[in-house]
């Protein structure tokens, strides 16, 4: 009876430690999880893409590139009366689509004749767009303008036709708008968000930079991404809190706090000091469950008859 009995406690022991192995094993799992987690949806924005803003220095450049480029002003305000027209023809405004106030925009400047670097934009806008999980339409706009005065709604409808075939979502039609303007509307536009951009005689071409700009729900400045290559996730978490959280989902919060946007690159640089904050808090937690558990599923042996029934064996 005492050798079965013993038997029997020990391997209760052994169990409870088995138990507890496999639990700190799983602490250790998540903890690892988390960070790789961060890690890894951030990896993609880690490389270098700078643009530069501002008056270019470099006196050997050509004088009509030295007045291209693009002034960041976060915060500033869009003219969202300012006439324009959609690519049916019909004068549409930049609050039109603004008008639920909880969808941010994603606002990209080109010319529908452009031979190198619009195409580039849109096509690298079209995969992003199409990479991410967020939903045109429901979750965010898009807002593409040419600021080349002389396009019409006929070439803004042979891109979007162009454009949607390649994004492939049902909510494209409603998310995505194509407008031209006026030289005024234009002017008022791209000076709103610190955009330049020169006619080159000589090439009969625009010379401008590259960039998506993001908007908040009222219209303001929020974000810029530089460049030709526009990561998913730098843009998802852009509009996350371009609307102030009110889209996306709980996920968003805890990469965001791993992250903090930089306005000289226009991405998400990882803060690994808080991705080290965010694993040590889920292990303390996971490592006050395990102390619960081993707590709990210790037996009591000396509550009301658990002497007597130790004697007894």
């Amino acid at each position: 009876m005492a050798a079965s009995s013993g038997c029997r406690l020990g391997l209760e022991k052994l169990m409870r430690c088995t138990s507890s192995l496999r639990f700190i094993r799983l602490i250790a799992f998540v903890a690892l999880a988390v960070i790789a987690a961060c890690i890894s949806a951030f990896g993609q924005a880690l490389g270098p893409n700078y643009q530069a803003s501002g008056v270019n220095s470099n006196g050997k450049l050509p004088p009509i590139l030295q007045k291209v480029g693009i002034d960041q002003k976060l915060g500033a305000q869009v003219p969202l009366d300012a006439p324009f027209l959609n690519s049916s023809g019909q004068t549409v405004t930049l609050r039109q689509y603004l008008n639920d106030g909880h969808k941010p925009v994603v606002l990209s400047l080109v010319y529908y004749s452009c031979p190198m670097l619009c195409p580039r934009v849109l096509s690298a806008l079209t995969t992003s767009l199409r990479r991410m999980t967020l939903d045109p339409g429901k979750d965010y706009q898009v807002i593409t303008v040419s600021f080349d005065p002389r396009d019409t709604p006929a070439s803004s409808a042979k891109e979007k036709a162009r454009q949607l075939a390649a994004l492939n979502h049902s909510g494209g039609e409603q998310g995505w708008h194509f407008l031209t303007g006026s030289e005024t509307s234009i002017q008022q536009l791209t000076q709103s968000v610190g955009f330049r951009y020169q006619w080159d005689p000589q090439g009969k071409q625009f010379a401008h930079a590259t960039a998506l700009i993001l908007l908040t729900p009222q219209g303001k400045v929020s974000k810029y991404f530089y460049g030709l290559d526009y990561s998913p996730t730098d843009l998802r978490l852009g509009l996350v809190q371009a609307s102030d959280d009110k889209i996306g989902s709980f996920v968003d919060p805890i990469l965001l706090f791993c992250c903090q946007y930089n306005p000289m690159t226009g991405r998400y640089d990882l803060l690994v000091s808080h991705v080290l904050a965010l694993g040590a808090a889920f292990t303390l937690l996971l490592l006050g469950g395990l102390v619960f558990f081993l707590f709990r599923s210790t037996p009591n042996r000396k509550g009301p008859g658990g002497d007597a029934d130790a004697l007894a064996t």
